[in-house]
Formats: structure tokens, C-alpha cells, sequence
């Protein structure tokens, strides 16, 4: 057998030992969505909503919930403030990083460990939250005065801003992200992959879950022409 052959042969073993060694590993994340993964259509309808005034707010940090106080000022003021009818005004907040966990329901903050992953704590127990304290709005209000703090225009629930036409959005890289980070810190036996679909999949009523923040904040603006803050 000649050296050309030699290499050959050599060659194939050692492209044949990398394909297998390739197909053995575990499921890698899906950072990258295509058109077909996500259901774009609901987006799409946020894109070219033909409301008045048109605003996304962004942020990736929770804090301490002032990323819910912007939106339900931001809605008080052109409603109240500038007499704006509220079929006239689409808000978005479109959120990443951690804020994006807020996106997601009670199943996923107690079996993840949300709470304690992102430094947030229920004011209920002063513990790690192992639910979404942001989510449910008050069972009933007192007050039709959007100035009293017992009325749902003070409600900075997600539930009442959704109830109210605010959307919100969450970016697919970002859970991506937040379910490789999960994985580590809390030594996961399951995939990244595993947590991301199944954030994804218990991600709460109404979100929209695009495949990257950024892309979908360039389309609101450019195709939308969304306003644009930082919530």
C-alpha cells in the first residue's frame, strides 16, 4: 500500500471516528430559532397593530419590579394624562436577561428555582421565590380612581397590564441563556435543551416568545415604528 493510500484510509477512520463522536453527544441548545419554531404570526399582529401610539419598552433587569411600574404609568399618562383612548395605544414590554423569568409560570420558578437564581425573594414568606410573585392581580379593587393604590390602574400585575392590552414578549436566546446557567449552578441532571422547551412550553398566557430580543425590537421599530425606552 502506497503513502497516498495510507492517508486515505487514515483519513476516512478519522472522519468516520469524529462523526461518531459528534452524533454521541447530548442535545446542544437550540440557540438558533427558524421561522417555523416559534409562532410568528401573533407577533406579527403586535408588528403592524394600526393603534395610534406605539411603544416597546425594554429591559433585562427585575429590580424591584420598577420593570412593571413603567408600562402602567406609561399607559396612565397617554390614557388619563393625554386622553388617549386605550384602543389607540399599543405598549409592548419586551423583556431578556433575568426580567425575561417573569415570563414564565409558578411550575417553572418552583421546579427551577427561579427565585433563588435571580435574588428574588416573596415578600409572602421572605424566602426564595418558588412562584411568580408578579403575576396575579388582585382578586377585587375598591376604587375606580386611577390615583388610588387600590384600584386596577395601580395594579402592576402582569395579569392586570395584560387585562389592560399591554403585551409581552420574551426572547428565546435569553431562556436559552438562563437554562445553560440553571444547569450549572444547580448541578441539573436533565439538558439544556430540556429546560429551555420546558420554560418555553410553561411560559404564561398571552406571552409571545421570539427567537431573539434584538431582532424583534429592530422589527417594532423599523417595520412597527414603535416608540422605543428602556423600561
Amino acid at each position: 500500500m502506497d503513502e497516498l493510500s495510507r492517508r486515505v484510509i487514515l483519513g476516512a477512520a478519522v472522519a468516520a471516528a469524529a462523526s461518531a463522536f459528534w452524533t454521541a453527544e447530548p442535545l446542544r441548545a437550540q440557540f438558533v430559532w427558524q421561522k417555523g419554531d416559534w409562532h410568528s404570526d401573533a407577533f406579527d399582529k403586535v408588528v403592524h397593530s394600526n393603534r395610534r401610539i406605539k411603544v416597546a419598552l425594554h429591559t433585562d433587569t427585575i429590580g424591584d419590579g420598577r420593570l412593571l411600574r413603567m408600562p402602567r404609568n406609561c399607559l396612565n399618562g397617554l390614557h388619563f394624562g393625554h386622553g388617549l383612548p386605550l384602543d389607540q395605544i399599543q405598549i409592548v414590554l419586551a423583556l431578556n436577561g433575568k426580567a425575561n423569568l417573569i415570563n414564565y409560570g409558578d411550575e417553572m420558578w418552583q421546579k427551577y428555582r427561579l427565585g433563588e437564581f435571580a435574588a428574588l425573594k416573596d415578600p409572602k414568606t421572605g424566602q426564595p421565590a418558588v412562584r411568580n410573585i408578579f403575576y396575579e392581580k388582585k382578586a377585587m379593587y375598591s376604587s375606580n380612581d386611577p390615583s388610588n393604590d387600590d384600584s386596577l390602574y395601580q395594579d402592576g400585575s402582569i395579569q392586570a397590564l395584560q387585562e389592560r392590552g399591554i403585551v409581552f414578549i420574551s426572547c428565546h436566546t435569553a431562556v436559552e441563556e438562563a437554562a445553560g446557567a440553571l444547569v450549572k449552578q444547580f448541578n441539573l441532571s436533565v439538558s439544556t435543551e430540556d429546560v429551555a422547551k420546558d420554560l418555553v412550553a410553561h411560559a404564561l398566557p398571552g406571552v409571545i416568545v421570539v427567537p431573539a430580543l434584538a431582532s424583534a425590537l429592530a422589527i417594532l421599530q423599523s417595520i412597527g415604528n414603535y416608540g422605543y425606552m428602556e423600561a
